[in-house]
């Protein structure tokens, strides 16, 4: 179906009724319905060839299409088995497309980049459903994955929490634990009228370039994310006592006080306030002071 343009609402309607297709709204399942937004998805991901392309949630193949005419390799996972039979039709004939019918927080993703990809450097695009794009996210990020970058349309709320500064609303655990791993850049925002059936919210493009090192040095990663999720978890509270609520500084309020007057971090402060560096300031010295 080479020759059917698949970001026509006429023709994602025939494809629909063809196979008796039914939306998810648990899925989150909207496909695109605007070339002009598929182009801008697939310049930001910078594709050359050669490249090697992760794609979650292939939908009826429109962005993976597209992909594989720019790309060596395209590996696209789709969780509704309903989509299976009309992405290998939409895509028949290319070669260097790969289907998976799953669930991408159930795949091993280590044995799935070594398979497909032989352990090499590859890139992520998709259009994430908005229930479940966090997990998603941070899954990537966390499974030591060799990722170049990652090029995501999801709601315009997520995305402008990705690219938050300190001290706004929209600042949160996730925009740091983001901005450990890679640049965040928000490409462009994106219309609900684009998309069929029409979502409740607008989207943005959003993307992430891996960093070659973290922006901060952290002697013990797993303290520094404990650290931030306990902070944003009492995030209307003060610092001091944010992180006091932790089980395993319980009685040590004072030594707490004494040692974030040290770094020259008021304890007075919300910790939704602090930048990154400071995090790292904090959790370096907890380990080092052994307040834990």
């Amino acid at each position: 179906m080479d020759s059917l343009k698949l970001t026509s609402p006429g023709v994602i309607n025939k494809i629909v009724r063809e196979y008796n297709f039914r939306f998810s709204k648990g899925l989150g399942q909207n496909f695109l319905a605007d070339e002009n937004i598929l182009n801008k998805i697939i310049n930001s991901a910078m594709l050359v060839p050669g490249d090697r392309v992760l794609e979650i949630g292939a939908g009826i193949g429109t962005l993976t299409r597209e992909i594989s005419s720019r790309a060596e390799k395209v590996v696209a996972v789709e969780i509704d088995k309903d989509l299976i039979p009309i992405l290998e039709e939409n895509l028949k004939g290319r070669e260097n497309i790969q289907i998976i019918n799953g669930d991408i927080l159930k795949l091993n993703l280590r044995e799935l980049e070594k398979i497909y990809f032989g352990g090499k450097p590859f890139k992520v695009i998709a259009n994430l459903p908005y229930y479940i794009t966090t997990p998603i996210i941070m899954t990537l990020l966390e499974e030591g994955l060799n990722l170049q970058l990652m090029v995501f349309t999801l709601q315009k709320e997520v995305a402008e929490r990705l690219t938050a500064s300190p001290g706004t609303k929209a600042y949160g655990a996730l925009t740091v634990a983001v901005n450990y791993y890679c640049h965040c850049e928000i490409i462009s925002t994106v219309s609900r009228n684009v998309f069929f059936p029409k979502p409740g919210v607008d989207s943005a493009i959003i993307r992430l370039k891996m960093r070659q090192t973290p922006p901060v040095e952290v002697t013990d990663p797993e303290l520094f994310f404990d650290i931030i999720k306990t902070v944003f978890k009492y995030r209307r509270k003060t610092l001091l006592n944010a992180l006091s609520k932790d089980s395993s500084i319980i009685g040590k309020k004072n030594r707490l006080e004494s040692f974030l007057l040290s770094t020259g971090i008021n304890p007075a402060r919300r910790g939704e306030t602090l930048s990154i560096e400071e995090f790292a300031r904090i959790s370096n010295g907890i380990k080092g002071c052994q307040l834990f």
